[in-house]
């Protein structure tokens, strides 16, 4: 099963975090970084060229929607050497027993998105279906 951690380790943060940027300039959006799923996985890198594997949990919004996705990228050490050279792996969709549902966001990243939303609104219908909200 995998483990979602709201907190980026700190050997990651500086990939996490181009990551997260390259994708909000993709996206012509802007969003949060709020967790990372399987860190203990992503810490291993390839030697040869220092490419690290990241699962993370986006939240932002999206044609006014707020959205929450779990995007994967490649990132590695740039040539130029401080930035990073991020590739967007783009997911073949569910899976069997895909573990979509365990990838919510964590309880304080949809405390705060809550409370966001109902300070735009008189209230807000919740809807859970087998896990997705």
């Amino acid at each position: 099963m995998p483990q979602v951690v709201e907190t980026i380790p700190d050997p990651m943060a500086a990939e996490a975090e181009a990551a997260r940027a390259w994708f909000a300039r993709e996206r012509n959006s802007e969003f949060k970084l709020t967790g990372i799923v399987d860190p203990d996985e992503s810490l291993e890198s390839d030697g040869a060229t220092g490419a690290r594997d990241l699962q993370l949990i986006l939240c932002g919004t999206e044609d006014g929607q707020d959205v929450c996705l779990r995007e994967r990228f490649t990132v590695k050490p740039g040539e130029a050497g401080g930035d990073f050279d991020v590739t967007h792996i783009p997911d073949a969709g569910p899976a069997v027993g895909s573990p979509a549902p365990l990838l919510d966001p964590p309880a304080g990243v949809r405390s705060g998105w809550l409370k966001g939303v109902l300070q735009k609104h008189a209230f807000v219908v919740l809807v859970f279906y087998r896990g997705f909200w």
